[in-house]
Order: C-alpha cells, then sequence, then structure tokens
C-alpha cells in the first residue's frame, strides 16, 4: 500500500521441490499425519518446525475453490483464511525467515502467507529471475510450515495493470509451472489498479488468468478492483460495475483493500454489499490510515472484522515486517535479531492482530 498514488480525495503519504499432487493430499485424511504430507515440499524448502499435534490449515483443508460466493476447501465447507502480508521483499526479505515463518504459523496460529512481489520500487524488474526465485523460496517455506500462500503480484505504480502486461505473463508463467501441482497456492494477480478503468482491468485479467491456467486448472485466481482494489470507492464509484461486468472465468474471487483509520462507512458498507454479490477476499487491510501510519482504529477495525467472520470472507494483514511506520507489526530492528514470537517484539498493532489471528 505504501508510496501509492492517491485518490483524488486523499493527501499523498509520505513514503514508500519437489512437488506433491493435489489428489495426495486430498486423499488423506484431514487429521492424518502432518509430516508424511509435508515432507516431499519440505525436501527443497527451507528446514521447517516440528510436526504440530493438529492438521495444519493446509493439511486440513486441501485444495481450495470458490462455491458460490464462498472460498471453499475440499470437502466443500466455506472457509475463512487469517494471515499476513509480507512487506516488498526487495526491502524487507530478512523478516522472512525460519523463524519468523515458525512463529507466523505455530505462535500466531496464521492460515495464509501473502507474498508480495513488488513489480517496480526496485522489485520484479529489475531482476525477474531473482525475484522470482525469491517468491518461491517463501511460498515453500509457508508450504513447508502448513499455511497456504497467496502469489502477490504487487503492482502499484504505473496503476494501470496493462502496463506490466509481459511481465505479469512471464512471472505467472513460471509459478504456475513451479505450482500446478500443489493445493496452497492463490494467485493475486493485480495488487491496487488505479486511475483505470474497469474494463481495463477486467481485459488485463481476461489475458493473465489463461495464462495461470494453461498450467495450473485448479488454484484460486485473485482479481484486484478498480481504485485501490476499493471496488472503485476512492475513485468515486461502486461494485455495480464488477457486478453487472464481471471477469469471464471461473474459481476467481475480487480483491477489496482498506485501512480502517481512513476509510470508514462508504468502504465498510461497500464491503458488505459487494459480498453479498461476489466471492470477495480482503488481501490487504491495516488499523491505521491509508499509508499504513498515524494512530491506530481499533473500533473501526474490529467492525471489519466482525463483518468478515459473519461472512466467512478470508483476509490478509498489511505488514509483516519491522518497517518504522505503525503499521509493520514488529518493533524496528526485531528483524535483526532471534526473537520472533511472544507480544514484547510487537507494536500496538502486531499485539492486536495476532490476537485475532489466533482467535
Amino acid at each position: 500500500m505504501y508510496q501509492r498514488t492517491t485518490s483524488p480525495t486523499e493527501p499523498a503519504p509520505t513514503a514508500g521441490r519437489r512437488r506433491f499432487t493435489r489428489k495426495a493430499l486430498l486423499t488423506a485424511s484431514a487429521l492424518g499425519v502432518v509430516t508424511a504430507l509435508l515432507a516431499p515440499v519440505r525436501a527443497g524448502a527451507a528446514p521447517a518446525p516440528a510436526a504440530p499435534t493438529a492438521a495444519t490449515p493446509l493439511a486440513a483443508n486441501g485444495q481450495l475453490s470458490v462455491c458460490g460466493r464462498q472460498l471453499c476447501n475440499a470437502s466443500g465447507q466455506a472457509v475463512a483464511l487469517n494471515g499476513m502480508s509480507t512487506h516488498g521483499t526487495q526491502w524487507y526479505a530478512q523478516c522472512v525467515t525460519d523463524g519468523s515463518l515458525n512463529a507466523l504459523a505455530t505462535d500466531w496460529r496464521a492460515d495464509v502467507l501473502r507474498v508480495s512481489t513488488y513489480v517496480q520500487e526496485g522489485g520484479y524488474e529489475t531482476d525477474p529471475a531473482g525475484f522470482t526465485a525469491r517468491a518461491q523460496k517463501f511460498i515453500d517455506a509457508a508450504h513447508a510450515r502448513g499455511m497456504y500462500a497467496v502469489i502477490d503480484w504487487h503492482m502499484l505504480t504505473p496503476g494501470d495493470p496493462n502496463a506490466n502486461l509481459a511481465r505479469a505473463k512471464t512471472f505467472f508463467t513460471a509459478m504456475a509451472k513451479k505450482y500446478k501441482d500443489h493445493p496452497g497456492v492463490l494467485y493475486e494477480i493485480a495488487n491496487e489498479p488505479s486511475g483505470v478503468s474497469w474494463s481495463a482491468i477486467k481485459s488485463y485479467s481476461e489475458q493473465i488468468i489463461p495464462v495461470i491456467r494453461a498450467q495450473d486448472r485448479d488454484a484460486v485466481v485473485l482479481v484486484g478492483t478498480r481504485a485501490w482494489s476499493s471496488f472503485g470507492v476512492s475513485e468515486g464509484s461502486n461494485e455495480s460495475e464488477v457486478v453487472n461486468n464481471p471477469v469471464r472465468a471461473s474459481n476467481i474471487m475480487y480483491t477489496f483493500h482498506f485501512y480502517a483509520a481512513s476509510h470508514r462507512e462508504a468502504y465498510l458498507s461497500a464491503l458488505d454489499r459487494a459480498s453479498d454479490k461476489l466471492p470477495v477476499f480482503v488481501t490487504e487491510f491495516g488499523t491505521q490510515n491509508y499509508a499504513g501510519e498515524g494512530a491506530n482504529d481499533f473500533a473501526m477495525s474490529q467492525r471489519y472484522l466482525d463483518l468478515m467472520k459473519r461472512k466467512k470472507i478470508s483476509w490478509t494483514n498489511w505488514n509483516y515486517s519491522d518497517d518504522h511506520r505503525s503499521g509493520a507489526v514488529f518493533k524496528t530492528g526485531t528483524c535483526n535479531g532471534s526473537n520472533w514470537t511472544g507480544t514484547g517484539v510487537l507494536k500496538e498493532a502486531g499485539v492486536w492482530i495476532r490476537e485475532r489471528i489466533r482467535q
């Protein structure tokens, strides 16, 4: 969310393996031995923690799909994933370690890690092969700990996803080839489109989704919406443009982002209305203002979380780093150390969101 172009109504912010098959997982008991399920993944990933005594989210739920307006598990039951998003991996790769992911999986009890690969701002465009490998390393590490992974193509500036169409095709071809037999991925194809029409976003989506489907026929694809994934609210529109002209693809969800101290009743109402008609995944939110800065508004944040819990809307919070802003969960300097568990290493927002994930 940081360093994005703002809407006309907002002031500018101050800154910026080996695979195992889906079939094998889906036929295993949800309460089976997690180590046996995940061992092939661990063979090519970062070291994993000791096997937990209960099934992990990935082992318990298996391949996800969209059923109606809900995210559903392999048994067709509606599920809601709760977890965290990394910050840009060009800046905060040091915050995504064996220790931090062990903490996220076992201390925080998260279901999902969103791995954010920025396209510009010193990200993917500077080293496509390197940033692809980095994202895969973190995705593999999440899988090894029984968490799902959202593969976030973090396009931000320029706001038109079509500006990076060729790069997106290359990136998602590589990702879909690697994870085509793995049930633990969701593909987020455009982080926060802005200053561009819904029809342009729809056109982009209908070009990228077939690239993914050519390799991976089953995984859920997450489609960004207009005006920084606000269903158009930040640019004076609403969800009706998506409802009346949906992307022509199956097994997809639409993304919504909010920052509770800035995004008030109009945004909350849009999320409520949109999720009555469309499958929605909140892939990014914060308890602060739209730049991830300033005081936390936990009361407004809780209203969003209550709505999402009631409607079984999945979410990932921004962000799992020690950036100086109030929206980063760790105290500054934490990522240079080795202690990740408990609340002593967390800022106020980190303490609050950890407790909500643990619930």
